[in-house]
């Protein structure tokens, strides 16, 4: 490949994410809102007739179309204008195999969390990843919002003071019944321990709302008390997780995460309050940001509005008062990405591998303390 980086949009491959996906169609849009990245590859399908009408909908040659990703990464690595790094968007159980196919091919990988459906190949990944000098990103959205970069900012300047208390919760309702059981394939899969791993709601929404809590408040969980739950007769896998959480430096918190509160649609809520103030965060209304100085009213401060630096402009697209959302959110991700890719930054500079280390641990955290009745649990790293 030639090294003309700086001038052209970044060749992009995806697997998985074919005629369907709710995923793939959102990676594939926020792709395309900065206009830095064009989709010309794809093993889109397990199924091969599947992939190619996938390809076909999305404009990609024939030729590019596979129907299998291990002869994607090999056929993309040998081309001077093969892919410059791949999307995936699979089934969980699918992220590492994936991964190592390209990464062994040195391309660079984004990729849909979890990172992996175990601490151990996840750690055997991350070395690959690094020893190949590669970029790995790792789509948790939520921290894409510019009202939870601002979030980060001002905990990180110290507006909040000592942080005390951090509270993280994650609803949703549309696994309140056994759509697994009735042909939806998005259930299928997630209630599929061969799919998706040992871990159901913890693994699907469960770490976006561990990460959001970490991405603001700065700081580590060093231990975890954690009960996991399954409402629905017949599911092999949690649907509802609820833990304690203690954080370094003495601040306490807990998470919830559910897919059986009925009415909930995508509620993801954060609350975080120090020593001088606090913020709340509610991503159905990802435009505010919640910020209360002690004894004072509170403020709602708006994107747009409110104190700009200049990372906090660059995360926003449109003026103050035509919403942004979450596909928005997932476009800035694909901004990190390509500003990263363009500049050369070095792999370890880069926030996938450390976050997705860093989910691994929380979910096996949860699960070892669920097993052993709720008591807590040091995390690894």
């Amino acid at each position: 490949m030639t090294d003309d980086r700086r001038t052209r949009r970044i060749r992009l491959g995806m697997v998985g994410g074919g005629e369907g996906s709710f995923i793939g169609s959102a990676h594939r849009i926020a792709a395309r809102l900065d206009d830095q990245f064009t989709l010309v590859a794809g093993a889109l399908s397990s199924q091969p007739e599947r992939a190619h009408a996938s390809a076909l909908k999305l404009h990609i040659a024939p030729e590019r179309s596979y129907a299998d990703y291990a002869e994607m990464a090999r056929a993309e690595a040998r081309r001077e204008d093969g892919i410059d790094a791949v999307v995936i968007v699979t089934p969980n159980h699918l992220h590492v195999p994936v991964a190592r196919a390209f990464v062994e091919q040195g391309i660079h990988v984004i990729c849909d969390k979890p990172l992996a459906t175990s601490m151990a190949e996840a750690q055997a990944l991350a070395q690959a990843v690094r020893e190949r000098g590669l970029q790995f990103m790792l789509t948790h959205t939520y921290a894409g919002y510019p009202m939870v970069r601002q979030a980060h900012e001002l905990v990180a300047a110290g507006e909040l003071g000592e942080i005390r208390i951090v509270q993280v919760e994650y609803a949703q309702d549309w696994l309140g019944t056994p759509l697994e059981q009735h042909g939806n394939k998005q259930a299928e899969w997630r209630a599929d321990p061969q799919r998706a791993g040992p871990a159901g709601a913890l693994g699907d929404i469960g770490t976006h709302a561990y990460h959001l809590a970490r991405y603001v408040s700065g700081l580590a969980v060093q231990e975890l008390s954690a009960e996991l739950s399954t409402f629905v007769p017949g599911r092999a896998l949690d649907d509802h997780v609820q833990a304690l959480l203690r954080f370094e430096g003495g601040a306490r918190g807990m998470l919830w995460a559910s897919q059986v509160a009925s009415g909930a649609c995508n509620a993801l809520r954060l609350r975080v309050y120090g020593t001088k103030a606090s913020l709340h965060f509610d991503q159905e209304q990802p435009e505010f940001l919640g910020f209360a100085p002690q004894g004072e009213p509170v403020r709602q401060l708006r994107r747009g509005m409110s104190p700009q630096t200049p990372a906090l402009a660059a995360a926003s697209r449109i003026p103050a008062g035509h919403p942004e959302g979450y596909l928005e959110a997932f476009a800035a991700l694909y901004r990190d990405f390509a500003q990263a890719w363009r500049s050369g930054i070095a792999p370890t500079e880069m926030p996938g591998l450390p976050d997705g280390l860093q989910g691994m641990a929380f979910i096996e955290a949860v699960l070892s303390s669920h097993r052993q009745n709720a008591r807590w649990v040091t995390l690894g790293s």
